[in-house]
């Protein structure tokens, strides 16, 4: 078609993109505080929960208690803190009907391409939808569509894996009708996926072997947090809520500056947990990893379930690296073979910003690995965006709901001051870090892809919840870095009087 006879993008003042976790939580705060704003949300599939939709296998959970997992303004009230997906599903799907989000989401929307124009001040916004390109407008954009790719997740070229005669299967394509009873298994990997698949397939596997290159650190918790269910019932749901989310919350920064502040302890503490459920010569040689604690996540085993199986005799533990796949199994580089009917790749996930989709910038299209975070929710030199990317040493939603409530923010300052666009600019010198001080792999293989922070604010990642509440939830709009401009003027950016000038005419 023509482009002068296409019709004219449907327009809303905010495009959502995603109906995750964080989009359905972006919605909410939007309508609470910015109450006269238009907004859509495009999702790529064709249903609500983003992770907690896309993820089927067996025993899917959190990895974080749902006290701060969930929403700050939507109690958390079944019995389980730790709580398995389709709970959390529901609990994303509820809060998107009960606070009317869900008559705003368009289903089967892949973004592929979201383009500024600072002279008409608006993004356009490309997504697929039944084979064909719909456009949107909006005049800011909330990128909620998490951090990883959602056609495929991460699996290593292993030598031989075509000989294998059995199934091969990773987590993130779980296949509805797959039969494991009485079936050998092996699990590749000790992440938080396979801490969960290993004592969840045990109920029906003949035996599940988590086979593992190196130990992760792990910790038991109960699944249920017996002072909250107590406290819901001697206070209001919302106040219950709040005072366990603190204590959470608390409790996540202060182990983590411990771990950063005395490694070694934590370390021997940590260990000495798993002691208390396993031998110390299985400890040594498939608990104890080479690096200190919370250099990587912490795999969360709830009620030692993960333990248990092992002491059973259901599950084991071996600690190897992969020389080729076999028609029976795995053979391993120590020459011992491990056989099995049925193998998965728990090997991790293939990490992505914006669900993949390009930002043009005035013709020219932004790679993010070249731009710097602002405020841990915006890009350098990019306008009228903010992003969602969670804590990766507390729960995501901590972070989400934060830079939610700073867009709304800036969002009613622009209305306020007649301003059309927000951008920040980074000038001085500063030393460049990467996106996360993390040693996971999948972080690694990626962070050539992923924005720079720097050594000071607002370009630095404090990983901090107490320091972004105060930051995001209270921190002056104006800080000399945001660039906020009329629209009159955003085409002549001559008349900036420097970095951080609001403009009025």
């Amino acid at each position: 078609m023509d482009s002068a006879q296409s019709p004219s993008p449907e327009h809303v003042d905010v495009l959502i993109v995603g109906a995750g976790l964080s989009g359905i939580g972006a919605a909410v705060h939007l309508g609470k505080h910015c109450p006269g704003k238009s907004y859509a949300i495009l999702e790529r599939r064709a249903a609500i929960g983003g992770t907690w939709d896309l993820f089927r296998y067996p025993g899917i959970r959190s990895d974080s208690d749902m006290y701060t997992l969930g929403y700050a303004f939507k109690p958390w009230t079944e019995q389980k803190a730790i709580a398995d997906g389709p709970s959390i599903r529901k609990y994303v799907n509820d809060t998107a009907r009960d606070y009317g989000v869900d008559r705003h989401i368009r289903f089967n929307h892949k973004v592929i391409r979201a383009s500024w124009s600072t002279a008409d001040a608006r993004w356009t916004i490309e997504a697929e939808h039944d084979g064909a390109i719909k456009r949107y407008s909006a005049s800011f954009v909330f990128a909620a569509s998490g951090y990883y790719n959602y056609d495929e997740g991460y699996t290593p070229d292993f030598k031989g894996r075509d000989r294998f005669q059995g199934q091969i299967i990773h987590p993130q394509h779980w296949p509805a009708d797959l039969d494991y009873a009485g079936k050998r298994v092996i699990v590749i990997g000790s992440g938080a996926t396979a801490v969960t698949l290993v004592p969840s397939m045990t109920e029906k596997a003949a035996h599940v072997t988590m086979l593992q290159r190196s130990p992760t650190y792990m910790v038991s918790l109960p699944a249920e947090d017996a002072l909250a269910n107590k406290m819901r019932r001697w206070l209001p749901a919302q106040l219950a809520y709040d005072i366990t989310r603190f204590r959470k919350t608390l409790f996540q920064q202060i182990v983590f500056r411990l771990a950063r502040a005395r490694p070694g302890k934590v370390r021997e503490r940590l260990l000495g947990l798993i002691r208390e459920q396993l031998d110390d010569k299985t400890v040594q040689e498939h608990f104890t990893p080479r690096y200190n604690p919370w250099e990587q996540r912490l795999c969360l085993v709830p009620d030692n379930d993960m333990f248990l199986a092992i002491k059973a005799g259901k599950a084991s533990v071996v600690t190897d690296t992969i020389d080729t796949f076999t028609e029976t199994g795995i053979k391993l580089t120590s020459g011992k073979q491990l056989d099995a009917d049925i193998i998965i790749t728990a090997t991790g996930l293939s990490l992505q910003m914006f669900g993949g989709a390009e930002i043009v910038v005035d013709g020219a299209k932004i790679d993010p690995g070249k731009h710097y975070v602002y405020r841990g929710a915006m890009l350098s030199d990019v306008p009228n965006l903010a992003f969602v990317f969670g804590y990766t040493n507390a729960s995501w939603t901590l972070k989400a709901d934060l830079v939610s409530e700073y867009v709304c923010r800036l969002i009613n300052y622009m209305d306020e001051y007649g301003l059309a666009q927000a951008i920040p600019r980074l000038t001085g010198v500063y030393e460049d870090r990467p996106f996360a001080d993390f040693s996971s792999g999948y972080f690694q293989r990626v962070q050539h892809l992923m924005p720079k922070q720097t050594n000071k604010a607002p370009w630095k990642l404090f990983q901090s919840y107490g320091h972004d509440m105060l930051n995001l939830r209270f921190g002056a709009i104006e800080d000399g870095v945001l660039q906020l401009m009329k629209r009159s003027a955003a085409n002549d950016r001559r008349n900036c009087a420097g970095s951080g000038a609001r403009l009025w005419g």
